[in-house]
């Protein structure tokens, strides 16, 4: 089998019987005998305190917290025995990383992990049951464990009382015996003319060989009843018994059932039936006790019942009240926060106004505006004088082209004349 289908994975219903789902249970008890072989009692679980494992202690849920706890330090216990160093696990360990390490470890090893690492942190289950079975097996291959061959007890044969040997008749010779008596009825059932006469014959012969008078026996009969008791033993008939035969256990059975009704008519009369009888008579004493205890305090009953309503409505009321303060809390500390801005701006301000430099830096800036104006006013003043020069220059160069036309008209018109 697989192992997936050791560790009762999802297979194909063909595949597997009904009984696969059980099948952690029975890993789990050759776990515990693994172990033994280990002497984990002694060197495992003394120095932690704890009582021998269950047969099924990793199979079923009984204390999540208790049994992660083992899990985790009897795989740290059988990694260090595998021979491989590993820090035994602690109550308060980080579970995520102690379960990573564990399965590194089981990698290790050469076991295949197909399964998440949640699979191991309950501390039970099939999964759980794998990791500590690989591990185990690993420990008992670094010691040196074998596993013997299974030796078979020889079956004893009965003994049987000692009688002669040529008396003795197997069961082949019965049979032998019964076949030939068969042969013998067979032949019998066909008709035999010839011999049929000779049965006439023969009984004609003894119809008067027939004596007259009536025959007495002169045998006594103690003597016959010693000649019974000696041949008796020679004439059994002794079958080799077969421990494998179905009726030695029938028979094996019977006489149990037997044994167990006579044994358990005797505990039942003697013991279960007194043992009843006072459960009974204290269960009735119980139950009349509780019934007095519940009447006597029925009146402090319905006080306490009505103390809880009140309590009940206290705590509400408080969780309400509470709900206010938290709100007004809040609403405070945010108004104390805009306190602290505007006293934190109120006072940058004041220490602005108290402090001259930033008055000086104004003056300062003020008169080098009008170093600058003045500046510039000269500068205006040079470009107004250049721009009047230019016009006049300008007017000047006009006035002598004007001029100059002027005076060539007139000398045109003198020499016309």
């Amino acid at each position: 089998m697989g192992e997936e289908g050791r560790r009762g994975g999802s297979t194909e219903d063909g595949d597997v019987g009904p009984g696969q789902q059980f099948m952690h249970y029975v890993i789990m008890e050759d776990l515990i005998d693994k172990l033994k072989l280990l002497s984990y009692e002694e060197r495992f679980l003394k120095s932690l305190g704890f009582k021998p494992l269950s047969r099924h202690y990793f199979a079923i849920p009984t204390n999540p917290g208790e049994q992660f706890f083992l899990f985790t330090s009897l795989c740290g216990w059988l990694i260090n025995q595998c021979g491989n160093k590993f820090d035994m696990p602690e109550e308060y360990d980080d579970p995520n990383a102690t379960i990573a390490n564990i399965i590194t470890e089981v990698r290790t090893i050469g076991a295949s992990v197909d399964f998440p690492p949640a699979k191991l942190k309950p501390g039970y289950g099939e999964h759980c049951i794998y990791v500590v079975d690989k591990l185990a097996d690993e420990a008992l291959i670094k010691v040196g464990f074998k596993w013997d061959k299974p030796v078979y007890p020889e079956e004893e044969l009965e003994e049987e009382a000692a009688i002669e040997d040529d008396v003795e008749l197997t069961l082949e010779k019965v049979e032998d015996e019964i076949m030939e008596e068969d042969d013998i009825e067979e032949e019998e059932s066909f008709m035999d003319l010839e011999g049929l006469g000779n049965l006439q014959n023969k009984r004609e012969t003894q119809d008067s060989s027939r004596p007259e008078e009536i025959m007495l026996s002169n045998t006594d009969a103690n003597q016959w009843k010693l000649e019974v008791e000696r041949v008796t033993p020679s004439l059994k008939v002794h079958i080799r018994t077969d421990n494998k035969d179905w009726r030695t256990h029938v028979d094996q059975m019977h006489q149990h059932k037997e044994g167990i009704e006579s044994a358990l008519s005797e505990t039942k009369v003697g013991y279960l039936d007194k043992l009843h009888k006072e459960i009974s008579r204290t269960l009735e004493k119980i139950a009349s006790r509780e019934k007095y205890i519940n009447n006597q305090l029925e009146h402090h009953l319905q006080e306490f019942r009505g103390v809880q309503d009140s309590l009940a409505e206290i705590k509400e009321q408080y969780r309400q009240a509470s709900g206010g303060v938290t709100e007004r809390t809040r609403a405070l500390a945010e108004i104390s926060e805009d306190l602290e801005r505007v006293k934190q701006e109120m006072e940058e301000r004041g220490s602005s106004m108290t402090d001259g430099s930033p008055l000086v830096k104004i003056k300062q800036a003020l008169q080098r505006l009008k170093n600058e104006v003045t500046q510039m006013d000269v500068r205006i003043g040079v470009l107004e004088h250049s721009l009047m020069q230019a016009k006049l220059r300008d007017k000047n160069n006009l006035q002598k082209d004007l001029n100059r036309t002027v005076e060539e008209d007139e000398g045109y018109n003198f020499n016309t004349y």
